[in-house]
This record gives structure tokens, C-alpha cells and sequence, in this order.
């Protein structure tokens, strides 16, 4: 409730969704699930026509299309003035590359499926124009060339809102970046995507899996080189933290978490005293937030932030310093106020709006979405990440990254190109549109052809017999 404009919400009695409860050890917090959205009605439908028009379509396909399009393959360029190879060859070997490292299959498998290049040649190219700088910039160019081919008629008017998850991967574990993690099981590394609502990712990091998934967070947003504004965050629990809540508003996003132990959040008092125009808050109330401290704090809040988006300091090392376990900094108490008061605001809205509580859950969704298409991708070795190499693990990772981002560019421009015919248009409900991903798999081929040669035989010595 609002004491400034109490007529402006209907108020806590009137929830039916949100209820406080009283414990033996104080407020509770009861949010009920909402429905179940309807299914959407058509959307299988257009999918299904997409996969009659393109059916199989290779994936190795998709991300030569991509890059005959968005000219991506550009961005390698060798660091010597002089290169022998001739354009087409290069972008040849370059997409085979980019596949096989990003499949995870290895670049002899790629060479032992066809004639044209060996193994040699593809590692020649490999060592020679791939790197972490240059990969980020191909995929800020392929996901720039998504945002801008979207029909707004199609897709809705361009967001700005992202969602950000962390995904494990298994790897081996001689390196400094595997770790063993109880939450996500079995030694890894993770990765940290973000992604917009129609699926587009902007930015991936890898990461230990012990790393601040909310130093992720900060960083993916201030880093992304792509055309797209970041003003609201999604983010699960681990994503947030009141130091966060705080560096958000300092670097003007809005930092929007789904809670999961929502029954244990407790909300702040603007000021001292002065209780009446929260009565139904009573149970859940707390302390007040000390203001004091944040302004003579802000000099050095401010300092940091500028720092943070300076590119002076890592986020996640920033994060690190401002931590329980340096409680006593005057400026981590400041940030930790500004936090609980910014986190205070955003809870009261995130308990009075089932709707707002739907949008967070639905952008959380397209980032689980995105994880799982990375399993249907990265199909070589398990899924296992070999390299022991920190810049090898992440090469390999930005390779995923660009193919998947391609499949999402070219399923784009397939479901436009048959939404552009006014009957499958006019059959698209509201919760058609609502529901529409370019992130689906079912149409696509991500092992390559496979050829059969009956008369060929492997020599293994005399062969005496032949089936009829």
C-alpha cells in the first residue's frame, strides 16, 4: 500500500494471491501459484509447416546461411598482414571449424566427413583466426542482425528486458575452472547466458561454479556489445543479493529476481516509527534503513559503480569484497542499505502484481529453454568439455554460442517467412503470439549426412564371402 495514495492499489486485504501468515518465529510470507496458462492453440501448427518447408535442414546449413547473410566469418581476421588462402576457402574451413567446435566434435571427425580439407588445414585455421575477441564479436553481429530482422508486427515491439541463468558443464578436471558442486552435481564449469524474451542470446560467460552468479549478472549486462538496452533483469534466487539490488540501481537496470523462499523475506521501513499505514504489513515489517549511512557512503558507492562500468573492475571480484564476511566495510553496510530498500520496493510490487510475477517466470523460461537446446547442439563427447585450457574451454563455448544464436537467426527468418502469408497470420491468437520462440529443434539435423557405399569394404585382410 502507498501512505501518499492509499487509493491507488486495492491493497494487501484485497490479494487473494498473497496472504501473511503469523509463525512462532514471525511473518510469513504465502504466495499462491498462479493458473496455468492455455495452451497456445496454432503455434504447433506453424511449427509443424516450418518443419514441411525446411525439413532436416542441416545445421552446418543453417550457420553458412547465417554467415552468407550477417557476413560474420569477417570478423577472423589473421594477425599477420598476408594470407595466402583465398576468401572462399577460408570462410569453408572457418564454418567447419566453428561447427565441429562448437558440436563438440572435434575438428578430425569434421575433416574425416569430407574431401575438400584435412585435419591440417582446419587446425592451421583453428590456431591461426579463431579467438575468444574475435568469436565475441561475431556473435554481437549475428545476434545485432536477429534484433534488427524481427517484423514488430510478428514479434511485438523490440524488448528490453532480459532473462540470465547459469548452466554446468561437465568437464574434465585438471584445470583451475573445474569444480565440484553440490547444487548442480559432478565436477564442471558453468556457463552464464543471457537472453531476451524471443530467445536471443547477447552475452555468455564461463565461470567457476562457485563464481557470483549476481557478478555474472552485472557483468553480462555492462559488457554485451550488442545494439540491445538492458533496462530489466531477470534472475532466478542465486542471481541476486541486496549489494546487487543496489549496484543495479546505481547502474540504472532494474533488478527483477524470482524468489524462491519468498516466505522468508521480510520488507523494511522507509523511516523510524510512524507504523499505522502498514497494519497489514505488521508481521513481515522490520527494521527501518539507515539513510544516514548511505549518504555519507554515496562518494564512495558512486566511485565503485563508475569503476564497475569503466571496465576498471570486474564485477565479480567487486562483489567478492562486498560480502558477509566483510560486514563491517562502512561501504558494503551502505550498499547493503541501499539494497534492502531498493529490494523493499521491488518486493511490494512483486506480492501486489500476479502479472509481474508471470513475467519474470515466463523470461526465466526462455532461458531453460536456451539451456536445453544446448544439449541438442553440443552432441560430441557427452557433452564433456576436454580441453584443460581455460581460453580452449571458452572458444569452445562461444562456438556453441554462435551456433545456437544461427539456428535462432534462421528459425527466425522461417517462421516470418510463413506468418508472412495472411492465412497463418490471421490464425495466430494472442496467446499464439505470446508464446511464439524461434528456438525449436524439431526440423533441424546437427549430425551432418551420413553416406553409404555398399561396394566399399574396410580392409581387414582376405575377404572370401559377400552377402546376396
Amino acid at each position: 500500500m502507498s501512505p501518499e495514495n492509499p487509493g491507488r492499489f486495492k491493497g494487501l486485504p484485497s490479494n487473494p494471491k498473497v496472504k501473511i501468515l503469523n509463525k512462532k518465529k514471525g511473518g510469513w510470507i504465502a504466495v499462491s501459484p498462479s493458473e496455468a496458462q492455455p495452451a497456445p492453440e496454432n503455434l504447433g501448427m506453424v511449427k509443424g509447416e516450418v518443419g514441411q518447408r525446411w525439413p532436416m535442414t542441416s545445421l552446418l546449413d543453417m550457420l553458412k546461411e547465417t554467415d552468407l547473410r550477417t557476413n560474420f566469418s569477417a570478423c577472423f581476421r589473421s594477425p599477420t598482414a598476408h594470407e595466402r588462402l583465398d576468401t572462399r576457402t577460408l570462410r569453408r574451413r572457418l564454418l567447419f571449424c566453428l561447427y565441429g567446435i562448437g558440436a563438440n566434435t572435434g575438428l578430425k571427425r569434421i575433416a574425416s566427413g569430407q574431401s575438400l580439407d584435412d585435419y591440417k588445414e582446419l587446425l592451421y585455421v583453428r590456431r591461426r583466426f579463431i579467438s575468444i575477441p574475435q568469436l565475441r564479436q561475431a556473435i554481437a553481429q549475428v545476434a545485432n542482425a536477429t534484433l534488427a530482422v524481427r517484423l514488430p508486427h510478428i514479434w511485438g515491439e523490440a524488448t528490453t528486458s532480459c532473462a540470465a541463468d547459469s548452466k554446468q558443464f561437465p568437464a574434465w578436471e585438471q584445470n583451475l575452472l573445474t569444480e565440484w558442486h553440490l547444487r548442480y552435481g559432478g565436477r564442471g564449469v558453468m556457463v552464464y547466458w543471457h537472453v531476451d524474451k524471443n530467445s536471443c542470446c547477447i552475452y555468455s560467460q564461463l565461470k567457476r561454479v562457485s563464481s557470483s552468479e549476481a557478478g555474472a549478472m552485472i557483468q553480462g549486462v555492462i559488457r554485451h556489445c550488442t545494439e540491445m538496452k538492458v533496462e530489466q533483469q531477470y534472475v532466478d534466487s542465486h542471481g541476486q543479493t541486496e549489494v546487487a539490488f543496489a549496484f543495479c540501481r546505481l547502474l540504472r537496470f532494474e533488478l527483477m529476481p524470482r524468489l524462491k523462499s519468498i516466505h522468508k523475506q521480510k520488507l523494511y521501513r522507509p523511516e523510524a516509527g510512524n507504523s499505522d499505514p502498514y497494519l497489514n504489513l505488521q508481521a513481515v515489517l522490520t527494521r527501518s534503513i539507515s539513510w544516514e549511512l548511505v549518504e555519507q557512503e554515496l562518494d564512495a558507492m558512486v566511485k565503485h559503480t563508475v569503476a564497475l562500468k569503466m571496465g576498471m573492475a570486474d564485477a565479480e571480484s567487486l562483489l567478492r569484497r562486498f560480502t558477509r564476511t566483510n560486514i563491517q566495510h562502512p561501504t558494503y553496510k551502505a550498499f547493503s542499505e541501499l539494497g534492502k530498500a531498493i529490494k523493499t520496493i521491488f518486493l511490494c510490487r512483486y506480492l501486489h502484481t500476479e502479472q509481474l510475477r508471470r513475467e519474470i517466470h515466463e523470461g526465466l523460461n526462455v532461458v531453460e529453454s536456451w539451456n536445453s537446446a544446448n544439449d541438442f547442439i553440443m552432441i560430441g563427447k557427452g557433452g564433456e568439455l576436454t580441453a584443460n585450457r581455460q581460453e580452449d574451454q571458452e572458444i569452445s563455448l562461444l562456438c556453441l554460442h554462435l551456433l545456437q544464436s544461427s539456428l535462432v537467426y534462421i528459425n527466425t527468418l522461417m517462421i516470418q517467412e510463413v506468418l508472412e502469408e495472411p492465412t497463418w497470420l490471421g490464425k495466430m491468437t494472442a496467446r499464439d503470439r505470446a508464446a511464439l520462440s524461434p528456438l525449436f529443434t524439431h526440423h533441424v539435423n546437427p549430425f551432418g549426412r551420413f553416406d553409404l557405399d555398399l561396394e566399399a569394404r574396410i580392409p581387414l585382410g582376405d575377404i572370401t564371402t559377400s552377402p546376396n
